[in-house]
């Protein structure tokens, strides 16, 4: 450390960096963001309905500057670009979230659903007063007793071919829609997801264009809805539940893009698998996902900045005779619990960025993207959904403990961030459901036969294939190839040979884990259902192996990411920074898990005990950096709206 020279970091170009091909976008969010500044003071001195409005308000505000409708055709009013439309979403999460999810219900999940699931007619029936937001609709997918198990849902749209219409209804209250953003208030259509059913036959899930309100805004005749109630966070978005009684809409309301049902009820679809066509329609709905998790990133951005600045400048104890005490920042515990998760949060940030740019290109060029590389885009998405949540949670969390009594005050913004995000881990699907479909993924690289199948789909597959010719020959041994193949330097002196700091070695550290954890699924599922255990059984007691593997993973392709953003940086001040960062996340996730490590051999006790010194000392080059590292997220001064910053 005596010979280390202090890098000077570029802020300007550093927040160029992050920004990335969306400057303009994320500069016009920013800035609208900014003008209704006042909205996080509101959240706070207003009652629920007055601050309800008010979010509908500044949302609409909004979509008249044309942020809402990026991702939306041209021709109805849209900008016809996909990435550019997350990374307007993304920067949203600077501001109130109840605005963000307010605005995701309307633009990504209402809209969404109109676009990727209707065609030309439904498009010109409704996209462009939805993309206005004259049209306020809701996205009723999510039932009281079928969460995250969409397949299963109860709701049913049974075919009146007489009349031409569907027939919603509600069974019992297990069916009914819950926890739906717009719902409560101020939507007048909803897109509702039920069992399409043809002569006592259900089709599986289908999406309908139902109306759920006249335009007085009473209800309509039929339709029942309850306010959710308070919620933890978030009460800007009025999450309601809605039942169906007998509510009849035209055939035509069907969305129909991947299925069609005759006038004379003939149930027609070129995806002729119903798992297949289930997940296909699914799948164009990636896009929730991906938002969610780029909006939970920035979230943490803006609990860093309050807290790194807040540290920077609260003083507290000092040296024995010392006239002054010393700054939060300087204490090896403090950095020690903000460095690391600002490192995570830049490797998630750039993680996110491949994700975005692979989800516009597959999006903008449907033709020429196969359904593997769909798969694989959809697994991404889920994994860094579930990861980067989890991480806003944690560093939101953490922030406010290290500012003490004042990041318990409301005045200081943390609060409001730790009740805002607390809901992302669960939205847009559980983490740990997300992660078994991560896992899967993994799995069909190895046995096809994994393909299209969810959690209850796994189990399935357990117990009908012959496992030992698809687990063991494709599966265990492939992988297990694999692993020798990742090693480097030979299997008993790479742990010794390779610099913690080499890359090369914290990458080979990573994909072994991976890789191990991987084929140690493979072989669980292959012994349980060898020794005639039930298969639900041996799936239930594989699910944390699971979880692992698939975090594991997502692990891997946030530092491959960090990696290569930070290789092809010219050299300078800003690369020897954030080469600090990489290697601080890469050696705080090998320190999170050692003991794994350790109890699988890749890791001896000197080695882990140096890695935990490096870290101290990368938190120390660090720690001069942190202020211009926050500064470079660009969050306006105004939304950190935190007293203590005064």
């Amino acid at each position: 450390m005596a010979d280390y020279v202090r890098p000077v970091i570029d802020v300007p170009a550093l927040t160029a960096l992050l920004d990335g091909v969306h400057v303009e976008v994320r500069t016009m969010v920013r800035e609208n963001l900014t003008s209704h500044a006042e909205i996080l003071d509101e959240a706070i001195t207003m009652g629920r309905d007055e601050f309800r409005d008010r979010v509908l308000e500044v949302i609409l505000e909004m979509a008249g500057s044309g942020a809402s409708s990026l991702g939306f055709p041209e021709e109805y009013g849209g900008g016809a670009d996909i990435g550019a439309s997350i990374a307007a979403f993304e920067t949203l999460a600077f501001g109130d979230l109840s605005v963000l999810v307010k605005s995701g219900v309307q633009f990504g999940l209402f809209g969404g659903a109109l676009l990727h699931l209707g065609t030309r007619r439904h498009h010109e029936t409704w996209l462009a007063d939805a993309i206005s937001g004259d049209l306020v609709g809701c996205f009723a997918m999510t039932e009281t007793g079928h969460g995250s198990n969409v397949q299963a849902l109860a709701t049913t749209a049974t075919y009146d071919g007489t009349a031409r219409e569907f027939v919603l209804s509600t069974p019992d209250d297990s069916a009914r829609k819950d926890y739906i953003g717009n719902a409560a208030c101020h939507a007048s259509t909803a897109v509702v997801f039920a069992q399409l059913v043809l002569e006592g036959r259900s089709e599986g899930v289908h999406a309908f264009v139902v109306p759920i309100r006249d335009g007085e805004g009473r209800l309509c005749p039929g339709v029942r809805i309850e306010d959710d109630g308070p919620k933890i966070g978030l009460n800007g978005v009025d999450n309601g539940r809605i039942w169906f009684d007998e509510v009849r809409v035209p055939r035509e309301n069907l969305l129909d893009r991947y299925a069609q049902v005759t006038e004379d009820g003939v149930y027609r679809s070129s995806i002729l698998n119903p798992d297949r066509r289930f997940f296909t329609m699914l799948g164009t709905l990636v896009q929730g996902r991906v938002s969610v998790g780029g909006a939970a990133i920035n979230a943490s951005k803006v609990a860093l900045a309050v807290a790194v600045r807040y540290a920077n400048r609260r003083r507290q104890f000092g040296a024995p005779g010392g006239t002054t005490d010393e700054l939060l920042l300087d204490y090896g515990m403090h950095q020690r619990r903000l460095l690391p998760r600002l490192a995570r949060t830049y490797g998630l940030h750039f993680a996110q960025e491949v994700l975005v740019a692979e989800l516009h290109e597959v999006f903008s060029n449907p033709d020429a993207a196969d359904e593997r590389r769909r798969r694989a885009l959809e697994s991404r998405a889920a994994g860094t959904k579930a990861l980067g949540t989890w991480h806003a949670s944690d560093t939101v969390q953490e922030c406010r403990e290290a500012c003490g009594g004042a990041g318990y005050l409301s005045a200081n913004r943390l609060g409001a961030l730790r009740a805002d995000t607390d809901v992302f881990t669960t939205f847009e699907g559980d983490n740990h459901v997300l992660l078994q479909l991560v896992a899967k993924g993994l799995l069909t690289d190895y046995a096809s036969e994994f393909e299209d199948l969810d959690q209850l789909g796994m189990v399935r597959f357990v117990a009908e294939v012959a496992v030992e010719t698809v687990i063991e020959r494709t599966a265990v041994h492939k992988l297990l190839e694999r692993i020798r193949d990742v090693l480097p330097g030979g299997d008993d002196k790479w742990d010794q040979e390779a610099g913690v700091l080499d890359p090369e070695y914290q990458l080979a550290m990573f994909r072994w884990r991976e890789e191990h954890m991987l084929a140690g699924v493979a072989r669980r599922l292959k012994r349980g259902i060898d020794g005639g255990m039930e298969p639900t059984e041996v799936f239930s007691r594989c699910q944390p192996h699971v979880v692992g593997a698939a975090r594991a993973h997502v692990d891997r392709l946030v530092l491959e990411a960090f990696t290569a953003k930070t290789a092809a940086l010219p050299d300078g001040d800003n690369k020897v920074a954030l080469n600090h960062l990489c290697d601080l996340y890469a050696l705080s996730v090998i320190e999170d898990d050692r003991a794994w490590w350790m109890e699988h051999g890749r890791l001896s006790s000197q080695r882990s005990k140096e890695i935990t010194r490096t870290i101290g000392q990368l938190c120390r080059k660090v720690r001069p950096l942190a202020a211009d590292l926050v500064d470079a997220f660009a969050v306006p001064e105004e939304l950190q709206r935190a007293e203590m910053l005064r």
